[in-house]
């Protein structure tokens, strides 16, 4: 770039800098919440998907878990092509294709294709949701970034949270595939707001971007979540060491490449800061475990308790109320106790709704035990996100934000892409292993085909089909069925609480003291950057 371009670049970003607005930031927390709604939509559709579509329940896992895998593999390569060439540009134009790829998912005509237009919106939202970060760090600075990003924090975790209630009265009204219609008019609204009130460039590198370094991500991290995803899938070991092969390769070459690279795509000297990488592990647990727990969830509470698809998506309201009103808050605990005692105090309250859910999610049991544990899991999340995504932030220079940013839309992301597929992996495993025994120790559903049995190991909504099918075995199919199901989500629960513990474990031995992290980040970040 010339000396003129990088004037001009600059007093852009100046003048930016100085007097962002309200407008502003609500352009980008819309642009957020486009992919935030998008990634649990599908969640309370699984059922409707799997009955019209005839899915497997490792399909629905698929199926769930497809905008994570796009996002999640995307965000780091284009939040540094966004640095690099502009972050307004791939905002606009990943939140414009967002539009095509939902009214392809809303009008699938197979499984297989509506899996395909779940990754190429998750790719969309890989241009634009890292941006939306990015932008917020270079425009803010000081405590407004703070309070800033915990707005942007909260208010995208409760859309995200919201999904299922607005899906499920789209599935009252319509059919399916309307689920994924409703983030259609969001992303046109944001995409003109984007268009007007968006600074075209601020404090954008001037660097080369590391093309191979991304592709070796986007493989690393994609073969990692499509891995997880059919580990409890049988026969798949072939499938399974080849993907396993590649993770383990371009993980390799991924960091050879990037400690040798002038330029490095990632950046693992920063990477290996205290307050950067403690807060991408805690952030992932943390995030995944909001959307492990919804998606888990929302089968449980239509397969087993019978709720509609509204009833099942307002019963999560309680974890959105609880993150809106407790994320503002979270900005001041940082300034005033630092980021560890603020996200152990998350973790403190997201152990606890899992343990609800636990001890008490079992057949019959009131709303109030399912609104708690999602209150519980709401107020810890908008504890513990605002410290984990400010905390990267914060630990990079503001050319490299996309850097930080990638990794905090990873925290939601790559965190909800592995919790969703080892949660429906457990899922899967434990109810095909206890619906097994279930039909070994019944004689009139033992003398079924095989074929027959094997579909009702296959998945809740399989063994609704095959009720239907021999209404003389209903009654004991639907019984097993549902004594399979929370045989399996026990063991996503469990899962959930190992993982909430490790995370804490994490932070209170690595992440520094309240003093220390002010120390560092005044060393990390110069004075005219914060």
């Amino acid at each position: 770039m010339d000396a003129g371009g990088q004037a001009a670049r600059s007093a852009s970003s100046g003048t930016a800098r100085r007097a962002p607005t309200g407008r502003v930031l609500a352009t980008l927390i819309l642009v957020a919440a486009v992919a935030n709604l998008n990634l649990s939509v599908a969640n309370v559709a699984l059922p409707d998907i799997g009955d019209a579509l005839d899915a497997s329940q490792v399909q629905l896992n698929l199926v769930a878990v497809g905008y994570s895998l796009g996002l999640s593999a995307s965000v780091l390569y284009l939040g540094a092509v966004g640095d690099r060439y502009g972050r307004k540009l791939l905002l606009l134009i990943g939140t414009g294709l967002t539009v095509p790829f939902s009214l392809l998912a809303a009008w699938a005509p197979s499984v297989e294709v509506l899996f395909v237009a779940r990754l190429g919106g998750g790719l969309c939202a890989g241009m634009a949701f890292p941006t939306t970060l990015a932008l917020i760090s270079a425009l803010w600075s000081g405590p407004g970034r703070t309070r800033a990003i915990a707005l942007w924090s909260g208010i995208g975790a409760a859309f995200a949270a919201l999904g299922p209630l607005a899906a499920g009265w789209s599935l009252t009204q319509f059919w399916w595939g309307s689920v994924f219609l409703l983030t259609v008019p969001l992303a046109a609204i944001a995409f003109v707001m984007a268009i007007v009130l968006v600074p075209s460039h601020v404090n954008e590198s001037v660097e080369p971007v590391d093309h191979l370094g991304g592709v070796l991500s986007v493989l690393l991290v994609g073969s990692l979540v499509m891995g997880i995803n059919l580990l409890a899938v049988p026969g798949r070991a072939g499938l399974l060491a080849v993907l396993g092969g590649t993770v383990v390769g371009a993980g390799t070459w991924f960091v050879l490449r990037q400690l040798r690279a002038e330029n490095p795509l990632y950046d693992l000297r920063v990477a290996a800061r205290p307050t950067f990488w403690v807060a991408a592990v805690a952030g992932l647990i943390i995030f995944g475990s909001l959307m492990g727990a919804m998606y888990i969830g929302q089968l449980f509470m239509q397969n087993v308790l019978g709720y509609s698809s509204v009833a099942a998506g307002a019963a999560i309201l309680p974890g959105a109320v609880g993150m809106v009103l407790v994320a503002p808050r979270s900005a001041a605990l940082v300034e005033r106790h630092g980021s560890r005692a603020t996200m152990l105090s998350g973790y403190v309250f997201v152990l606890l709704g899992f343990l609800v859910m636990l001890l008490l999610w079992r057949e019959g049991i009131g709303y109030w035990a399912v609104g708690l544990a999602y209150l519980l899991v709401g107020v810890g999340v908008g504890l513990s996100g605002t410290p984990a995504s400010n905390s990267l932030t914060g630990s990079v220079p503001v050319q490299r934000v996309g850097m930080a940013s990638g990794t905090a839309d990873l925290q939601r992301d790559l965190g909800g892409a592995i919790m969703q597929s080892a949660f429906g992996a457990l899922l899967a495993a434990g109810y095909a292993s206890s619906m097994a025994t279930a039909i070994s120790g019944d004689s009139d559903l033992s003398d079924l085909t095989a074929s027959t049995q094997a579909t009702l190991e296959k998945s809740f909504a399989g063994a609704e089909s095959i009720a239907s099918q021999y209404p003389q075995y209903s009654d004991e199919i639907v019984a097993a069925a549902r004594e399979s199901f929370l045989a399996g989500d026990q063991w996503a629960y469990l899962a959930g609480i190992v993982a909430v513990l490790l995370g804490s474990l994490l932070v209170l031995l690595a992440f520094p003291r309240r003093d220390r992290e002010r120390e560092l980040r005044a060393r990390y970040q110069p004075p005219s950057e914060t």
